[in-house]
């Protein structure tokens, strides 16, 4: 009996039999002026369907409405965007309003004869109710007094749920909005992938340079280079805690635009970093780098930080030669040093699958490996 009545308990009964009243308002003021024609209120949701703006509409009352509190109801918020939305909409407020009749009629009717009834029980006189008036009076009406009331309790409960389910199949999410939704889905994916990738990717920049010079530092044994070090160092990590502030910051704020993040005009601080490490650059610039499109260059900027790290990390202070080359719509990055010992299998390690998934993201390539003695990382991407 008390799971039977639970419906009652919850707000979310009333609200959706408010949300079929709403409706009935506008007819009910038409039906006062021009009783003679209830069918126009009908004839004229077919134009107004036809607006995308209602849609949009409808949407948030029916959420707000049917489904109060719950984060994925499947009822759009947004706007017509095609003729077959438009339809539905139509639909929508046809069956909005059908329901609403329906509504409306139980919820006065129905207490009503409940009330006839009792008053007939109790040997009241005939109240001019059309059907009602003619029952005789009996105490037997007593007995069917409650079911007027039940009725009217499964009426509110029954067509609360049509309507929501009428809601979300007119209003749900039409076939563009839900590829929209994926494709907003698979940016969240690949943007969480990225942040993990730059955090990798500069931290772990950071720490191999902060490793080599203080080793560097200590073997040396000299005060002025390890003041050159510890100048180094500091550099490095204060370049380390701005990108980490500004990856938090992303998370932090979805919306923040990306424009802050390095790109390849800033390489320098890169190849200076890597110099001050001991390692010696020879790099060369061909081309015109800073006309190259944003995603590109950024992710270029980090392809060339993870290969100059990787070189810090297993090979050390040894000769490193860098090229990067802008050319009939192509951006080129290499990065060649010379192997320490033996070589690392392919595709070992996050930061070389880092640069191949980069690369790949991008529509560009990448290969990193042994070629002429040399370890060599080559990504060519698509710059124009």
């Amino acid at each position: 009996m008390v799971r039977l009545l639970r419906p009652l308990l919850r707000g979310t009964t009333y609200t959706r039999l408010l949300h079929l009243w709403v409706p009935m308002l506008v007819v009910s003021v038409w039906l006062f002026v021009m009783p003679s024609t209830p069918w126009v209120p009908a004839l004229f949701l077919v134009p107004l369907g036809l607006l995308p703006a209602v849609r949009r509409g409808e949407g948030v009352q029916a959420r707000l409405l049917l489904t109060p509190g719950e984060t994925e109801p499947g009822i759009s918020e947004g706007r017509s965007a095609s003729w077959r939305d438009r339809l539905r909409t139509v639909l929508w407020l046809e069956l909005r309003m059908l329901l609403g009749g329906a509504t409306v009629f139980a919820t006065v009717w129905l207490p009503v004869t409940a009330v006839e009834l009792a008053r007939c029980a109790w040997g009241g006189a005939p109240s001019g109710v059309p059907l009602l008036d003619r029952l005789p009076p009996g105490r037997a009406w007593a007995l069917l007094t409650p079911l007027p009331l039940l009725a009217l309790y499964g009426v509110v409960v029954g067509l609360g749920e049509l309507i929501t389910a009428g809601a979300r199949r007119l209003l749900g999410p039409s076939a563009a909005e839900r590829l929209a939704a994926l494709e907003e889905r698979t940016e969240q994916l690949l943007e969480r992938t990225r942040i993990a990738r730059e955090l990798h990717d500069s931290i772990g920049h950071a720490l191999t340079v902060a490793v080599v010079q203080a080793g560097a530092a200590r073997a040396a044994g000299d005060p002025a280079f390890t003041d050159r070090a510890l100048d180094a160092i500091e550099e490095t990590g204060r370049a380390a805690l701005a990108d980490l502030e500004r990856v938090l910051g992303v998370l932090r704020e979805a919306e923040r635009p990306v424009s802050a993040r390095p790109t390849l005009a800033d390489a320098g601080r890169l190849l200076e970093s890597a110099r001050a490490s001991g390692a010696k650059v020879d790099a060369e610039v061909t081309g015109p780098v800073e006309a190259v499109p944003g995603p590109v260059s950024r992710e270029g900027y980090r392809i060339l930080q993870e290969a100059l790290t990787n070189v810090l990390r297993h090979a050390g202070a040894v000769p490193v030669r860098v090229r990067v080359t802008v050319t009939g719509g192509t951006l080129a990055l290499e990065v060649r040093n010379p192997l320490p010992g033996a070589a690392p299998g392919p595709g070992r390690g996050s930061g070389l699958r880092g640069i191949r998934e980069r690369a790949a993201l991008l529509g560009g390539t990448a290969r990193t490996g042994p070629d002429d003695g040399d370890w060599q990382v080559r990504a060519e991407l698509p710059a124009g």
